[in-house]
């Protein structure tokens, strides 16, 4: 057997050992810790000293845990491979689905100004748009006598307002009718009333009585309410215009009272009766009829 020499990789000791030891484990004379010999060399010039490796502590930690062999973790690559195809997937499957039902999902927001009533489309949204320039959401709608009123803000006058006035027409008399007003139309065309507030927040008021185009189409009456759809482009140069549908609450015009009996005023003392009275005569005052 040839012998040859090695150091402790932990106190430096040089260590003879034969080729018989070679992977073998070891304790250090001088610091007692455990070693692996390494293999011998292919010299056997006895001035070149190998190093020997020390044997792995294992990790602390309970003894059960240290007795139970690790379960192997997939890599990272492994996980995002699938994860990444999975997200790729679901995208184009949302993309797809906005692609068949674009019409429906954004049709019914989409406000178009167009002078054109072959161009007037009625949004299934709540009837909105902007008034010279300013988002208009009317949070109201009245139709009172002949006029239709939306309204934004509960002030008086509101923050935003448009009323249009429908001559001719009261109450359950708009239920089931349609009015177009183009913008060539000069006789019998329905007052525009436009209002909002300046940059100083005054009230400004502005009448259109041409050069529009409405399109009003009103539902059936029920429970003082009366639904229907609007399209309304102004020619301003801000483009005005309001779309949408909109549930108005019937008021009745004002001025007017519910008919009743009238108020009596102080009495008067009776009057004698002229001649003899008949319970079962006409009273006076009734015409008689012919026989």
């Amino acid at each position: 057997m040839s012998e040859f020499k090695f150091a402790c990789p932990v106190c430096g000791q040089h260590i003879t050992a034969d080729n018989s030891t070679s992977g073998g484990q070891i304790e250090c004379p001088t610091c007692f810790q455990k070693i692996i010999v390494p293999q011998a060399p292919a010299s056997v010039d006895s001035k070149f000293i190998l190093s020997a490796s020390q044997v792995a502590k294992p990790r602390p930690g309970s003894a059960a845990a240290a007795a139970t062999p690790e379960i192997a973790r997939p890599s990272p690559s492994r996980i995002s491979v699938p994860v990444i195809a999975a997200v790729v997937t679901l995208l184009c499957v949302a993309g797809a689905v906005l692609f068949v039902f674009r019409d429906r999902l954004f049709k019914s927001t989409r406000i178009t100004w167009s002078l054109d009533l072959k161009k007037a489309v009625f949004p299934k949204a709540k009837a909105a748009g902007r008034i010279h320039g300013t988002s208009f959401a009317p949070d109201s709608a009245i139709l009172q006598g002949g006029t239709l009123l939306l309204r934004q803000g509960k002030g008086q006058p509101p923050e935003l307002g448009i009323s249009i006035g429908l001559r001719g027409w009261h109450g359950d008399g708009f239920a089931g009718r349609t009015v177009e007003v183009t913008p060539d139309q000069t006789a019998l065309v329905p007052r525009v009333t436009v209002r909002w507030k300046d940059d100083q927040q005054n009230p400004v008021k502005q009448d259109v009585t041409n050069g529009y185009a409405l399109k009003l189409a009103f539902g059936q009456t029920a429970d003082g309410h009366l639904p229907g759809q609007i399209y309304l482009c102004l020619p301003d140069e801000m483009k005005s215009v309001v779309a949408g549908t909109f549930d108005a609450t019937l008021r009745k015009p004002e001025g007017s009272s519910p008919k009743g009996p009238k108020p009596k005023g102080p009495s008067s003392p009776p009057r004698a009766a002229s001649g003899p009275s008949s319970s079962t005569g006409p009273a006076a005052g009734t015409p008689r009829s012919s026989p």
